[in-house]
């Protein structure tokens, strides 16, 4: 069997290639991994949780960001798209780049089957070595579960769960309180979820 070398590429290389792609791909140290397509409970969620914190923030010194906005992760040389991301104050962009930030303070992701392990171990860690970020939320979408983790110190991080529908989430780094009901609005958890894609590799 004839072993084909794996490709890897420079940033320029592969901002210059999502730039033209139909679809997104992350940039995980030279490797460029296409991400696993959405469904519409996920994609729900996300827009609950961006319209929910949009409007608790219009006067507020808060920026809100959806998946069209991509994070830079230096110190893992990582690209990535969060499903939510929450700046303080004015987004610091990546090269000048509009497009991409690297001072997010809250990160939220909506589970995915094939990504949920990756989410929960290996990009919590990346995420870790961001120095803004300071509260990270896993929302499931096949049934009302939230894994709520929160930096109380250098090194040192709280985590609370949620599974009720009457239940609510203050986040500790910004002034904003969401009922689980609310996020989880119009979600069908009945509905098939058609991803298939092999769980994400090791960063």
């Amino acid at each position: 069997m004839q072993v084909t070398d794996k490709r890897y590429y420079s940033t320029e290389e592969y901002l210059a290639l999502e730039e033209a792609a139909d679809y997104k791909s992350e940039y995980i140290d030279g490797e460029i991994v296409p991400m696993a397509g959405g469904s519409t409970n996920h994609n729900q969620i996300a827009g609950n949780f961006y319209a929910e914190l949009s409007f608790a923030f219009k006067k507020l010194d808060y920026r809100v960001f959806m998946s069209d906005v991509r994070l830079w992760i230096p110190q893992r040389r990582i690209y990535t798209y969060p499903d939510v991301m929450v700046v303080v104050g004015e987004p610091e962009y990546d090269n000048n780049r509009t497009d991409t930030i690297t001072n997010p303070r809250v990160i939220i992701e909506v589970l995915s089957p094939s990504t949920k392990g990756y989410d929960r171990s290996k990009k919590f860690e990346v995420y870790r070595t961001i120095p803004t970020f300071g509260e990270y939320l896993l929302i499931d979408q096949t049934r009302i579960y939230i894994e709520h983790f929160s930096k109380t110190d250098k090194k040192r991080w709280s985590f609370g769960e949620y599974n009720k529908s009457d239940e609510a989430i203050a986040l500790a780094s910004v002034s904003f309180e969401i009922s689980i009901a609310d996020i989880y609005n119009k979600v069908n958890f009945e509905q098939v979820d058609a991803e298939t894609a092999p769980e994400v590799g090791k960063v």
